[in-house]
């Protein structure tokens, strides 16, 4: 009983620093754009997202239900994953995140966590132990069209802006009151941060105290759960935030203003929409899609595909690639006690060793790309030229 109550409190200290990490990674989402395009500056936009996020994270417990007691089958006519494969699949996905934080591959941290959750409950439990229905409706079938979504609705209201604003065509920066709606759509963007990215790790934090029976089945993430997380996100927000925002690349500060508002805003929207119906998305791709629409939106500028296939791959990757991570920490954590602790040591020399490393190459490479750095470069906009005979 005392090693189980162990790995729960292994399990909830590494299913923080996962979320410490998510909201490390997905401040740019909200608040790369707006720092760009000078509509809020840096330490105020990212002390907004922290408290955004805090927020959020009350807003909604439908995600957290749906990884709690959706994609692995437990309880009553389903079967009792245990901490450790828990503590396993969490293992997973902060590996995967990290490796692909340190090469900058464009990633998603909710299909890692997924991953590594699924792969050690296959290992461990059997393939029975997942339930592939709600894994296709609410996590696969999600990660298609939204970001897809998102884009479509960032290409029209982008083609919206420019038709309503045609009279500021010759002006250099005509547009710059869309600097003000993007503090209200920014904003936004990390409120929908919170409710749906701070859910996952509730819910994993919910699956484990299941698991040992501390709480019931099919029930919501207790109070404290819901402010821990909280709490960690926010943090991650705003203490991990500013490396990545201090190193976007010039894909996010070639886009104009007009086209910022427009991505917010659709990332924002289905965002929260899905967070309604308990869909766990990833705030990367939607953020993707949405940058990449408002890029199609906008005349003369023109959209990298390579980079948006490199995107693309990266999503394609997570899931499975976690997964593996996760099955094998799941097949070491089988030898009992022992395994568990290797797991651990594991775990932290593996976060350790990238962090170190990550600041080995801080002067080659300042920072390693966040996935939304990506997404921007993804968007290359073309520089008026001058009409000027050679002469």
């Amino acid at each position: 009983m005392e090693i189980a109550s162990l790995v729960v409190v292994l399990v909830i200290g590494f299913a923080l620093f996962f979320d410490f990490t998510n909201g490390f990674h997905d401040t740019a989402n909200a608040m790369a754009t707006p720092i760009a395009t000078g509509a809020m500056k840096p330490k105020v936009a990212v002390g907004v997202a922290a408290i955004l996020n805090l927020v959020g994270a009350f807003l909604s417990t439908e995600v957290a239900r749906t990884i709690s007691g959706g994609i692995i089958r437990e309880g009553q006519g389903g079967v009792l994953i245990t901490p450790d494969l828990i503590l396993a699949g969490l293992i997973g996905a902060i590996t995967w995140n990290m490796v692909t934080w340190l090469f900058g591959l464009p990633s998603s941290s909710s299909h890692a966590l997924f991953g590594g959750l699924i792969g050690a409950a296959i290992v461990g439990v059997g393939v029975h132990s997942v339930d592939f229905g709600v894994l296709l409706s609410k996590v696969i079938l999600p990660a298609l069209i939204a970001p897809l979504t998102a884009g479509v609705i960032a290409f029209l209201v982008t083609r919206m802006a420019y038709a309503m604003t045609r009279r500021y065509d010759r002006k250099v920066d005509g547009r710059s009151g869309f600097r003000y709606g993007q503090i209200f759509t920014s904003s936004l963007v990390a409120l929908s941060h919170g409710t749906n990215d701070a859910q996952k790790t509730m819910g994993i934090i919910t699956l484990a105290l299941i698991a040992v029976g501390a709480q019931d089945a099919g029930t919501g993430p207790h109070i404290w759960v819901v402010t821990v997380c909280a709490l960690a996100i926010a943090l991650g927000t705003y203490v991990g935030g500013w490396r990545i925002i201090k190193t976007l690349g010039t894909g996010l500060t070639e886009v104009k203003p007009a086209q910022g508002f427009s991505a917010e805003a659709s990332t924002a929207a289905t965002i929260l929409a899905s967070s309604h119906l308990g869909f766990a998305l990833s705030t990367t791709q939607v953020a993707s899609g949405s940058v990449i629409g408002s890029g199609l939106g906008r005349r003369g500028s023109k959209v990298r595909w390579g980079t948006a296939g490199r995107i693309a791959l990266g999503w394609l990757m997570t899931l499975p690639a976690a997964a593996i991570v996760g099955a094998l920490a799941a097949l070491l954590a089988g030898f009992g006690a022992w395994g568990v602790i290797a797991d651990t040591l594991v775990g932290v020399v593996v976060i350790l060793g990238i962090f170190l490393w990550s600041r080995r190459e801080q002067e080659h490479r300042e920072a390693m790309i966040a996935d939304v750095a990506a997404s921007g470069e993804a968007v290359d906009i073309k520089a008026k030229r001058k009409k000027k005979a050679k002469k």
